[in-house]
């Protein structure tokens, strides 16, 4: 996102963070941050760098989220090519009771999963661009701070009023990635939904959209979360329910939990040792 972005692509990363101290249920104070940028000498990777502090700042600014300390490196390249500009930022939030807290792993068979945020497919700079198609263009996803701010607050609310015990942010790969996550930490599978909308399926399901999170809630739950985030002007629906050791999605063959841990944990090793 920096690269094809700085300033969308910075205020992103400082807007993830915050969704990352807000889906456990956190009121965000402040971040920190380290900037890594090549050599500002040159025209280029200095516009870089001032765009991403631009975009920084529009962040902390919108969200009320300040910059309490950070640090700057710089000049980081090899053989004269500088690394990818990469913002690297920190948040610190305040949990005020520890027993209404979320995590993103699912808790209990036949709960639904309800998605908060709007779908617009996104997939410009996306991970499913880079691997499926093989390339990387277009802009990045959009940053809309009222968005992120009314869901925000919608979710704190349902962690400490309604006792929402999972929460997950989408990011990186999109909706189908993110209730993968969910599944794997909670070892419970998902029979998903089919879409009926007018996006293309790749998109709803890998797009990259911003400002969205998925909860589980016992299923007479799920229409009283649609509508408080209805009366917040803010999109919402449900998206499958949980059950099993699968992922389920129509028309596709099923994937178990087992053989998708088993690639997801052996990535790693199998990367290290060169296979």
């Amino acid at each position: 996102y920096v690269a094809a972005d700085p300033d969308m692509g910075t205020r992103q990363a400082v807007v993830e963070n915050w969704r990352n101290l807000t889906a456990v249920g956190a009121d965000p104070l402040a971040i920190t941050d380290n900037m890594n940028f090549g050599n500002p000498e040159r025209p280029e990777i200095m516009g870089q760098f001032v765009q991403a502090v631009k975009g920084m700042a529009e962040a902390c600014r919108a969200l009320d989220y300040p910059v309490v300390s950070g640090n700057v490196s710089l000049y980081n390249e090899t053989n004269g090519v500088g690394i990818p500009p990469t913002p690297a930022i920190g948040g610190v939030g305040l949990v005020p009771d520890l027993t209404k807290i979320a995590d993103l792993a699912l808790k209990a068979e036949d709960n639904v999963l309800v998605l908060i945020g709007r779908e617009t497919g996104h997939l410009g700079q996306s991970l499913y661009q880079q691997i499926i198609a093989g390339k990387l263009e277009g802009a990045p996803p959009p940053v809309d701070f009222a968005d992120e701010i009314k869901a925000g607050k919608l979710i704190r609310s349902l962690i400490r009023e309604m006792g929402v015990r999972t929460v997950h942010d989408v990011s990186d790969g999109g909706l189908l990635v993110a209730v993968a996550e969910m599944a794997l930490a909670g070892n419970l599978g998902v029979d998903l939904l089919g879409y009926d909308g007018p996006l293309p399926a790749h998109a709803i399901w890998f797009g990259e959209d911003q400002g969205r999170y998925i909860v589980e809630v016992p299923s007479d739950q799920a229409e009283t979360v649609i509508e408080r985030a209805r009366l917040l002007a803010l999109p919402a629906r449900i998206i499958g329910r949980v059950g099993g050791d699968e992922l389920r999605l129509p028309g596709e063959a099923p994937l178990k939990l087992a053989e998708l841990r088993d690639i997801h944990e052996s990535w790693l090793p199998r990367y290290m040792s060169g296979a």
